[in-house]
């Protein structure tokens, strides 16, 4: 797997439309992940000052997230929708804001 491309927002997320409701990204990591790290970071600047928030979530200290994801992290979810696994999908949570804004 290569590095990860560093992510710079091109324009700040536009607020949330009236009537739209906040939504809790999931995030799926290990401790020591580099990679559950940087996409975190990005994460959260890409959704600074839309009203979303990300919730990392350690697969470890869950045996049973343990058993499901094994190694599969970084994993950032919506609910039960996966928007991107290992590393920033940019087109794809782009799409997800432009969803629910």
């Amino acid at each position: 797997m290569g590095e990860a491309e560093v992510v710079e927002p091109t324009n700040r997320q536009q607020p949330r439309s009236k009537g739209a409701k906040a939504s809790t990204l999931t995030l799926y990591t290990r401790a020591g992940c580099p990679l559950c790290e940087d996409m975190a970071e990005h994460v959260r600047v890409l959704i600074a000052g839309t009203g979303h928030r990300v919730i990392p979530v350690d697969v470890d200290a869950d045996p049973a997230l343990k058993a499901e994801f094994g190694w599969e992290v970084p994993l950032l979810f919506d609910g039960s929708t996966e928007i991107c696994r290992h590393e920033l999908n940019l087109p794809a949570l782009q799409e997800w804001l432009r969803a629910h804004s």
